[in-house]
């Protein structure tokens, strides 16, 4: 464990903190594009990454099922994550969108040899209060309609595929950090086919929406995965665990200081309690970890890389 891994994994939260309002900024670009351009400069993060690391010839060592999951679920979570914010308010589809942690730690107790206790049920229930503020009040300041409705959905889908990813995951078992490469160069291909086929061409309105681009990609949805990749092989897990449920509270008080959602106490009720619940829920399952028995079963497989 090291000091520097931590601080690794904690400043790829706050990148992700920024995701939000980097895709509004994007605008008009549509979902597929923006998925292609953003995991087209993250494919080079990962090359990059790789060459200074000295980890590209691990890739050899990688299954295709491995390859073929995490493109899935890359383009998945973030095809209906761009696709969210494009319809709904981004305040109220960011905040829905960050029910992942706790659909992760639920659905994590749904596995074998798991079970759920009654702090994961407060905190599914802190959480989803949050979510309901939000799909009820319009607290981020943008009106109702068809739109808003199909964009929290939307943002409710991605918050759920990005749990079943995560915990699926956990069955492929640990295998190298620059594998994400493989992953966000699939994304784009995808993405780059798919909106050949079914989408318009719309690029952003002007310079400030080329570099929120290249920010996005090179950023939340580049640099962000290979720092907390780092961050949890060789940090405190414990510490980034925590950190990781500030991200839905500094994504809202970004919008708000960038001007994109609208300060009020509704907001920001939502937005703790979407972290609050997250983090109660996660406390339960510590304690559920902590009162098992240690034992062969529950060693994880040594890391090749970091």
């Amino acid at each position: 464990m090291t000091r520097r891994a931590t601080l690794l994994g904690c400043l790829a939260v706050l990148l992700w903190a920024l995701l939000a309002l980097l895709t509004v900024r994007t605008a008009p670009v549509p979902p597929l594009l923006l998925n292609a351009l953003c995991f087209g400069l993250a494919t080079a993060v990962g090359l990059i990454w790789g060459s200074l690391t000295g980890t590209l010839g691990l890739l050899r060592t990688i299954p295709l099922r491995v390859h073929v999951f995490g493109i899935a679920g890359l383009f998945g979570y973030h095809l209906l994550y761009f696709s969210a914010l494009r319809l709904a308010p981004p305040a109220e589809a960011g905040l829905v969108a960050y029910l992942w942690p706790l659909l992760i730690v639920l659905l994590s107790g749904l596995l074998p040899g798991e079970r759920l206790r009654p702090g994961h049920l407060a905190g599914a229930a802190l959480a989803f209060g949050g979510a309901a503020l939000v799909a009820a009040g319009g607290v981020g300041g943008g009106s109702a309609g068809p739109d808003r409705v199909w964009g929290l959905v939307l943002a409710f889908g991605c918050a759920l595929t990005w749990a079943i990813y995560s915990v699926g995951s956990r069955a492929l078992g640990r295998w190298p950090t620059i594998g994400v490469t493989v992953s966000c160069a699939g994304t784009a291909l995808l993405s780059l086919l798919a909106h050949l086929l079914w989408e318009d061409r719309a690029w952003p309105a002007d310079g400030a929406g080329w570099i929120a681009v290249v920010l996005l990609g090179l950023g939340p949805v580049g640099a962000a995965f290979f720092l907390w990749d780092a961050g949890v092989k060789r940090g405190n897990i414990q510490l980034l665990g925590t950190a990781s449920y500030a991200a839905p509270v500094l994504s809202t008080l970004a919008l708000v200081a960038a001007g994109e959602a609208v300060a009020a106490w509704p907001l920001a009720l939502a937005a703790m309690l979407v972290a609050g619940g997250a983090i109660l829920a996660a406390r339960a399952g510590r304690g559920a970890e902590a009162d098992r028995p240690a034992g062969p079963s529950r060693r994880m497989r040594p890391l090749s890389d970091g």
